[in-house]
């Protein structure tokens, strides 16, 4: 099988330690998650990463694929001038993707090589013994791919679409589905505090471990909305990808220190 490797991270900058000096403290946890996540990318040999945002150009009704020969990421737009990497996109599986998909699913492409933070923040911190490796492999490539307005089982449907086209590759292919959990957990948190932050929070991680799909279609809307989170249309699409095929789910870490709930977890092939 060509996919050999998913997961769900978080993606707060202040894990970049140029940005969270002092407050990487406070994300031990989710740090040590991300270096076990490294390991794992790392010893499968991923030679393509689709990574999926919800930070990028957001439709209201057509998911969209960003197509670019580099992308650099960068993270000057929160104070930090010298953190950069650059790495390249698979253009060669991104216009297969799309030649898949366009009579199938409402998909754009656009080409915008400064990746958002969504996508920048996970492939930084996965991506540092990849580079190092590619004088003796394949150069690892990226796609990132960003969700839309649609609803849940639409997303579900995309990954479900996707991976047909994903196991047909002829690369080891690995997907993250990037996002955070609620962003309402405490009465300091970003959006402000709603009780349902933590409840959402709970149901999800119990649904993803227990391998529950269908019952994280059946949320309540409300509960969602109420929750703030940023990751669950991410996390829709990987699990329309790891629909029909043997996994085991493993959560790595989660924890909301600063008032959203970061998680981080892995799911293992058979």
């Amino acid at each position: 099988m060509s996919l050999v490797f998913s997961a769900i991270t978080p993606h707060p900058p202040i894990l970049i330690p140029a940005i969270g000096k002092d407050n990487l403290n406070e994300l031990k946890n989710t740090s040590q998650a991300y270096k076990e996540l490294e390991e794992s990318l790392y010893a499968r040999e991923v030679e393509t990463i689709i990574i999926i945002s919800p930070h990028g150009l957001i439709s209201p009704s057509s998911f969209t694929m960003n197509l670019s020969p580099e992308f650099t990421i960068s993270f000057e737009d929160f104070g930090d001038l010298v953190t950069k990497m650059k790495l390249p996109g698979d253009v060669g599986l991104a216009y297969k993707i799309r030649e898949s998909l366009e009579t199938k699913a409402p998909l754009q492409l656009i080409s915008e090589p400064n990746l958002d933070h969504g996508s920048g923040v996970p492939l930084y911190l996965l991506a540092q013994n990849l580079r190092s490796a590619n004088f003796q492999r394949k150069q690892t490539k990226i796609i990132p791919l960003y969700y839309c307005g649609l609803d849940l089982k639409a997303h579900f449907q995309f990954g479900q679409l996707l991976k047909k086209e994903l196991v047909a590759s002829k690369n080891r292919v690995g997907v993250i589905a990037s996002g955070d959990l609620s962003h309402r957990l405490t009465k300091d948190a970003p959006a402000g505090y709603s009780r349902q932050g933590a409840k959402f929070d709970k149901k999800l991680i119990e649904y993803l471990k227990n391998k529950k799909t269908s019952e994280i279609f059946k949320m309540d809307e409300k509960l969602i909305s109420d929750a703030g989170e940023c990751g669950l249309k991410s996390i829709a699409i990987l699990l329309g990808i790891l629909e029909g095929i043997k996994y085991e789910p493993q959560i790595l870490s989660y924890e909301g220190p600063f008032g959203v709930g970061y998680l981080t977890a892995e799911f293992i092939f058979d």
